[in-house]
């Protein structure tokens, strides 16, 4: 049979009702551990001569079919499912520095990404050094010393729905052998596939428009197979024998998935940061509706953006379907399928007007969650990215006025009608 496409993909990859019953929908294998057939059969599980499970923490059925879901849409070659987003950055970051290092990262991402840079990695002898220079292919060359592990970006920012050029940081950090990473939360597959761009490493919080129903708290790590890129002079984690891999290293055990592997085996297992298999399930019935979700929500997000544009209550927008859109060119050339559901604005107002509106609001959920079939408004700089100094702020572009919506699946009209009256109740209109 020929590849599959998308959404084909997103229904049936990753799983066999063969192997489970000829039940239609995946079985939420809800146990802590498994049987072994024979002390032989646990000491080769143990030992990873053979394939299999033996405790949730590291490995279960319903988790590994999310995960392999997921893989397909991304075009990935390994995977993991962790338990949130956060661990699945902060697993991958880890794996890949440490014993020390500068991982380069983007200043246009999530608040509390920005706070484990500033108060987790440093305990752990991590330097992560925010820069701009990943907008600009010769700075970042540049900037690419010995001691950088990593590059490290999101495909789509939050709050800013900014859009980066993967494809040039890529080939600048590969002339380096340095694997980039992207938080490719925003975007989803549907929309954007960082791997297709040269990118190494992708990370989710799956929690949002991937599952897309404000019901779970999960992470992925997804690779591009490639381990060539890890020498064992800059990553000499991943030769290193480990005693329960009888003396080997884990990239002798898997030499084609030691990035993965040895994050499995060090981080998942020992910090413990597991998706639960009723998660796993939920995780699996919202990927069914991805395209679908995404698509509405990409529109409904544009005709909000419109409108608050038109807004003499707004002061500025920020979303890839307009033309005063800062990286519009690259929008137009990458998201085809639409600029997603996150759009930003700065609210022309006193900080009392603001509040007055956002405590006026009806229709859209105010917290901090995005990519949720409702639509959901929050103020960044007083929650999500509350823990930024104020040389972050700036270095992130994020206004002190900057409200954030993520755009639900309702009437886009009834939307724009919300924030209308909303503006009315805080004397802006």
């Amino acid at each position: 049979m020929a590849e599959l496409r998308f959404d084909t993909k997103k229904i049936k990859a990753g799983y066999s009702p063969l192997d489970n019953n000829l039940a239609i929908s995946p079985p939420i294998y809800q146990t802590a551990a498994y049987d072994f057939k024979s002390t032989e059969h646990a000491q080769n599980l143990f030992t990873y001569k053979e394939a299999g499970y033996l405790y949730t923490r590291v490995g279960n059925p319903t988790v590994n079919y999310f995960a392999e879901r997921v893989k397909a849409l991304d075009g990935a070659k390994n995977v993991v499912a962790v338990g949130s987003g956060m661990a699945a950055i902060s697993y991958t970051l880890l794996n890949l520095a440490v014993g020390g290092g500068t991982i380069l990262a983007s200043p246009y991402v999530y608040g509390g990404t920005i706070d484990a840079f500033d108060r987790l990695f440093p305990e752990f002898g991590v330097n992560i050094k925010l820069t701009d220079a990943i907008l600009d292919p010769e700075k970042l060359d540049a900037e690419i010393t010995d001691d950088v592990k990593a590059i490290y970006v999101e495909s789509i920012s939050n709050p800013n729905a900014y859009l980066l050029d993967i494809d040039a940081i890529s080939e600048v950090a590969h002339k380096h052998g340095v694997p980039v990473v992207v938080d490719n939360t925003l975007a989803t597959p549907y929309l954007y596939r960082p791997l297709e761009h040269g990118a190494d490493i992708v990370v989710y919080s799956a929690t949002k428009a991937l599952t897309g129903h404000g019901n779970l708290i999960a992470g992925l790590i997804l690779d591009n197979g490639d381990m060539s890129l890890y020498t064992k002079e800059r990553y000499p984690q991943f030769y290193k024998p480990i005693v329960m891999l009888g003396g080997k290293s884990p990239a002798d055990i898997f030499p084609d998935n030691f990035f993965i592997f040895r994050a499995i085996l060090v981080y998942l297992n020992l910090l413990g940061a597991a998706l639960s298999p009723q998660d796993a399930y939920l995780g699996i019935i919202g990927l069914e509706t991805l395209s679908e979700r995404v698509s509405k929500q990409s529109k409904n997000a544009a005709k909000i953006a419109a409108y608050l544009e038109s807004s003499p209550a707004v002061e500025w927008v920020r979303h890839p379907s307009l033309a005063s859109y800062k990286f519009k060119e690259l929008a137009d050339k990458h998201l085809t399928n639409g600029g997603g559901g996150v759009l930003s604005f700065g609210i022309k107002g006193t900080p009392e007007q603001e509040a007055e509106f956002l405590n006026n609001i009806k229709l859209f959920h105010y917290h901090v969650n995005l990519g949720d079939a409702r639509s959901l408004i929050v103020d960044s700089p007083n929650t999500t990215h509350s823990e930024l100094t104020e040389d972050e702020f700036k270095l992130a572009e994020i206004p002190r006025n900057l409200i954030r919506i993520s755009a639900g699946l309702e009437d886009a009209d009834d939307l724009i009608e919300d924030l209308e009256q909303a503006f009315k109740a805080a004397g802006l209109l």
